[in-house]
């Protein structure tokens, strides 16, 4: 099992499902007290977040070069960043970590590609959902991305930094983004993605309540890929000397 770095903390919340669910995984694929193999560089959040608000992506871009670089001097073998809207640094993160980091919106490409769907909504941070970060992604892959504007921007983003990152989960929120994915349905979306990671906390991809389409936990899919990746066969010592 190669060793997972994890670059956290954006929220705690986040990393803790993230925690979760890849110890989950690897009890599930290899049974009995197997769990994960990982190192997690949690940063501070209110740091970030002010950074984020005042349009500071040179600095953090630094300081994720530096938070890679440590996973990596810990043993790190490859890297998942914690969340979808830092991955708008996943070349400083490879630049500094010199990683494999699998990046969460191609795995959610995938997925989109299996549906066969050719528009997505997408719902995240102000900061993902004013970005090129999905939709350059996947328009490559001839997807269309359609993205909450005016009032249900603000309100999916408002829900996210003020409520899902301090732990709470309310039923007026959930019925304010249940209405905001019809929304997104009635413009053409054939799926929508939970583009944040606290996001499966109020709407749940196996409860059709919450969306007439399919709905992609991006945290999820990234999980799978990520122990893809960890668990994937390795070429013995002996073997990579004689190719």
């Amino acid at each position: 099992m190669r060793r997972i770095g994890l670059l956290g903390g954006t929220s705690w919340q986040s990393s803790a499902h993230y925690y979760a669910q890849l110890n989950e995984g690897v009890q599930a694929r290899l049974g009995g007290l197997h769990s994960a193999d990982l190192v997690l560089r949690s940063v501070e959040f209110a740091e970030i977040e002010a950074l984020q608000r005042a349009g500071d992506w040179a600095a953090l871009g630094e300081r994720y070069e530096r938070e890679a670089e440590q996973l990596r001097a810990a043993g790190a073998e490859l890297v998942g960043i914690l969340a979808n809207t830092m991955h708008l640094l996943h070349d400083q993160v490879a630049r500094g970590s010199g990683l494999p980091v699998v990046h969460v919106v191609d795995v959610v490409a995938d997925a989109v590609e299996a549906l066969g769907v050719e528009r997505v909504g997408v719902l995240g941070t102000r900061f993902t959902m004013a970005s090129d970060l999905y939709p350059a992604r996947l328009a490559a892959r001839g997807v269309a991305t359609l993205m909450p504007t005016g009032a249900d921007a603000a309100e999916v983003d408002r829900v996210i930094y003020e409520e899902l990152a301090l732990g709470q989960v309310l039923d007026s929120s959930r019925a304010a983004y249940v209405a905001i994915i019809g929304r997104l349905v009635e413009q053409g979306a054939q799926a929508v993605v939970l583009g944040c990671t606290e996001l499966s906390m109020l709407i749940s991809p196996d409860d059709p309540a919450h969306s007439p389409v399919p709905v992609l936990d991006s945290t999820a899919l990234h999980v799978h890929a990520l122990l893809d990746a960890a668990l994937a066969p390795q070429a013995s010592s002996l073997e990579e000397g004689a190719a």
